[in-house]
């Protein structure tokens, strides 16, 4: 299926990042989105539940409690993976989650 976001403002989740929806899939719990990252951005320890969370960085460097991840680089957490999120010079991510049972 091909779906084409009708989302053309940025929703604002948090201070200092922002998504862009680029599929969701309710029935399976699937979703794909753009995340911008702003310089200095930082998010506490959090986990999200039942999904699995793939990310890929298209630009800038981001990081998490254990490593900095820069273009190009690709990191994958575990359903319910508790970890902490940021950029020191901001970041454009590709996110995508997929609920697990």
């Amino acid at each position: 299926r091909v779906s084409h976001s009708k989302h053309r403002a940025r929703e604002a989740f948090i201070d200092n990042l922002a998504t862009k929806p680029l599929f969701e899939d309710t029935e399976h719990g699937e979703k794909t989105l753009l995340m911008k990252v702003d310089p200095g951005a930082h998010v506490a320890s959090h986990t999200h539940e039942g999904e699995l969370e793939q990310l890929f960085v298209l630009q800038g460097s981001f990081f998490d409690q254990d490593r900095t991840l820069n273009v190009g680089d690709y990191c994958c957490r575990a359903p319910n993976a508790a970890h902490s999120a940021g950029s020191v010079q901001g970041a454009i991510l590709m996110v995508i989650y997929t609920r697990r049972a």
